[in-house]
């Protein structure tokens, strides 16, 4: 295959699709205290998941260097690749595109494109996902880009979280209005279109739960769609039995547990809804 695919692991795309597709996944940190862990590598999800009520520090995330980016474009450079195609995290959410940019611009052996997926979790995944399979087909690293924009317009996550504790732990908000949403029992909701973050809230979880179909009910029909998760298996899975009349073609929902990265900021309870819409 001429041109290769990158990504970074908060694409959340399952182990067997990366294989199958040859994805190359450069993983982000979650660093906890003094220790530092590659995502996906050193810790995986359930094991975050598991131990994230315990940290006595906010666990904090952090993005993968030049460097990192560099090995990966050479190793691919190495195995016969003649041009790359990085694709990543919005640049709203995370640093870790810059990183991929410099990285790019340095590195000469073959071509290095660097894109923006304009989304999160598995609305990259889904993108990267086409990315590569275009590229078995022989298509140009244009011609992938061209394809990719017009899915990009498609493409939502949607989710609602249980807590503002985490998003108030890592910094991402004010103490003293997390805890005043707390008492009033706020429940917010995060919705991401075209590198667009937008803010919700609803009063209780029954409310916001309605919110996640009302804009599932908007976009239908879809061509993908993902249930994804940050520590709730089982509520996850009963949800996709009572969406079922949404199901894309295939009959393919798979239920994904997010990247400790997301995980980190959102806590456990989050939950919500990964899609590309029918044109």
């Amino acid at each position: 295959m001429d041109i290769r695919i990158v990504t970074d692991s908060a694409c959340d795309l399952p182990d067997e699709i990366i294989k199958e597709q040859d994805i190359t996944v450069v993983p982000l940190y979650i660093n906890v205290g003094e220790e530092s862990y590659l995502d996906g590598v050193d810790l995986t999800r359930e094991e975050f998941y598991r131990n994230l009520p315990g940290y006595t520090s906010p666990p904090k995330t952090a993005t993968p260097s030049v460097a990192t980016f560099l090995h990966a474009y050479e190793r691919l450079a190495q195995e016969g690749a003649r041009a790359i195609l990085s694709i990543h995290l919005s640049e709203t959410l995370s640093a870790t595109i810059n990183s991929a940019r410099t990285a790019a611009e340095q590195f000469t052996r073959i071509p290095v494109t660097v894109l923006d997926s304009t989304q999160l979790s598995l609305g990259t995944g889904f993108l990267v996902e086409k990315a590569a399979q275009l590229a078995k087909l022989g298509r140009t690293v244009e011609e992938i880009i061209s394809t990719l924009q017009g899915f990009m317009k498609r493409t939502y996550v949607f989710a609602s979280l249980k807590t503002l504790e985490y998003l108030r732990r890592g910094g991402r908000m004010n103490s003293a209005i997390a805890h005043f949403g707390e008492i009033l029992q706020i429940k917010p909701l995060l919705h991401m279109n075209m590198g667009k973050a937008s803010a919700h809230r609803t009063r209780t979880n029954k409310r916001a739960r309605q919110r996640l179909l009302d804009w599932l009910a908007e976009y239908a029909p879809y061509e993908k769609l993902a249930i994804v998760h940050a520590g709730i298996q089982e509520e996850a899975e009963a949800l996709r039995e009572q969406i079922r009349s949404f199901f894309p073609e295939d009959g393919s929902v798979p239920v994904v547990l997010i990247s400790p990265v997301l995980g980190a900021h959102l806590g456990i309870g989050a939950i919500g809804f990964a899609c590309i819409a029918k044109e």
